[in-house]
């Protein structure tokens, strides 16, 4: 059996949401690159050089935000069917959108490899962006099948649960490690879970550059009750390295499955002990001290001050545009 690890509320941490700035592109919409004036729904965020990069489970672009003033310009990933770079309901194609819900950025020490991964709640989705020099005029943009490594983890039980949804990635010394969202439906005397596993990185690093070989197989599942806010389960959004802890966020949706959005009462963030033990988090509020209701989907952690981070929202309104949040740790946030 996993370790197992129920969260609770640290009533002496205060989560404050002090700035929220809307997403747009500095060159503005782009009608040939099938490309929107905005970002339009950010679902997870990880540093790569001075930038946040932000990864899109509806639109097939990465955004590079400068956090000073929340700039953004877009990097175009490969066209999908029908040559389109957005997916929706009014166009008809959710379908086929990859659905990259989680985002990392690997080193071997010389060179960056940024990677986004598809959640795993679909065929369609069980592939990888891979950017090489993503900060170069030209970088090196690749589509990877990695519907070997999903049914690797699919094939975990213990982590996949009843209808896996990979949502967050974490990169901490030579680990790499996945954040299931436990938002999916029963299926086969199996539940969702919230859940945990690690692969090596460097491991993983060279499978992406050699991909004909396998993948490392998955390691040390553990599984988190993460509680309810106003009655709805809350589920793994998303997390980032801090010290020897996972700082993450979790919101609570009303979700039928993996597949399908619901209604949103709220978000946390919190610490998860990456030794082991239970993870603690404050519920994310305004100014004012009312709730945040907004759906959380990524996070990284501020480069020059622990008790600051970034988070980004995802508004499932193609129409809106994604917002860049910073959120201010108030209190003793130690693990």
């Amino acid at each position: 059996m996993p370790d197992s690890y129920t969260a609770s509320f640290e009533p002496t941490w205060r989560a404050i949401v002090v700035a929220r700035r809307p997403l747009h592109y500095v060159d503005g919409a782009d009608a040939h690159a099938d490309r929107p004036a905005h970002v339009r729904a950010g679902s997870s965020l990880a540093w790569l050089g001075p930038f946040l990069a932000l990864v899109q489970d509806d639109a097939n672009f990465v955004a590079l935000i400068d956090p000073r003033d929340a700039s953004t310009r877009a990097i175009a990933l490969p066209r999908g069917s029908g040559g389109m770079r957005q997916f929706d309901d009014t166009r008809g194609n959710k379908a086929h959108k990859l659905d990259l819900e989680a985002c990392v950025v690997l080193t071997d020490g010389e060179r960056e490899t940024f990677v986004a991964f598809g959640s795993g709640s679909g065929g369609r989705r069980e592939q990888l962006v891979v950017l090489d020099d993503a900060l170069s005029a030209a970088p090196g943009i690749r589509l990877l099948d990695a519907g070997v490594l999903y049914r690797a983890l699919r094939a975990e039980p213990d982590f996949a649960g009843s209808d896996m949804n990979i949502e967050g990635a974490m990169v901490h010394g030579e680990t790499l490690r996945l954040f299931g969202r436990g938002n999916g439906a029963a299926r086969d005397g199996e539940v969702a879970r919230n859940a945990t596993c690690e692969l090596d990185a460097p491991a993983f690093l060279a499978w992406l550059r050699a991909p004909d070989g396998a993948p490392p197989r998955p390691r040390r599942i553990v599984q988190y009750e993460l509680g309810r806010l106003d009655g709805i389960a809350l589920g793994f959004t998303d997390a980032a390295s801090r010290g020897a802890s996972a700082l993450y966020t979790a919101t609570a949706e009303d979700s039928p499955d993996a597949t399908r959005d619901g209604v949103v009462t709220g978000s946390v963030i919190g610490l998860l002990p990456l030794g082991g033990g239970a993870p603690r988090h404050a519920r994310l509020t305004a100014e004012g001290g009312a709730p945040f209701t907004e759906k959380v989907e990524g996070v990284a952690l501020h480069r020059s001050d622990e008790a600051r981070a970034y988070l980004v929202i995802d508004s499932d309104d193609p129409a809106r545009p994604s917002e860049l949040c910073e959120v201010e740790l108030v209190g003793d946030w130690a693990p």
